[in-house]
């Protein structure tokens, strides 16, 4: 792997360790949070391997032209659309007013990620 690759990687375990401390709090938890740093996380992620895949990740959070761009350059890669779909969506419509997500919403979305 090389350095860009790797600094993706190092940003996609922070985002994970955002996450996931705050998915583990009881009281007043930020759900929303959760869904987007599981999304950043994957992003991330996506990014790295399509960097070791010696392509270059196009400038998009939406996992499933991300999820596109894999499988025309890295064999073997798959993920169902419908969940990169649900993550996508979960990091950016809790991020605004009109929906939030609850424990339930959050706990999907980190399973996914």
């Amino acid at each position: 792997m090389n350095a860009t690759a790797e600094e993706w990687v190092e940003k996609a375990d922070a985002d994970w360790a955002t996450a996931r401390r705050e998915s583990l709090v009881r009281r007043r938890a930020n759900h929303d949070a959760v869904c987007f740093h599981a999304q950043q996380c994957v992003e991330k992620l996506m990014k790295a391997l399509l960097i070791c895949c010696r392509s270059v990740p196009p400038k998009t959070h939406d996992l499933v032209h991300l999820g596109e761009a894999l499988t025309e350059t890295c064999p073997g890669w798959s993920w169902p659309v419908e969940e990169l779909r649900l993550v996508s969506r979960a990091a950016v419509a809790y991020r605004y007013p009109g929906e939030c997500a609850d424990r339930k919403d959050a706990a999907k979305v980190m399973q996914l990620a």
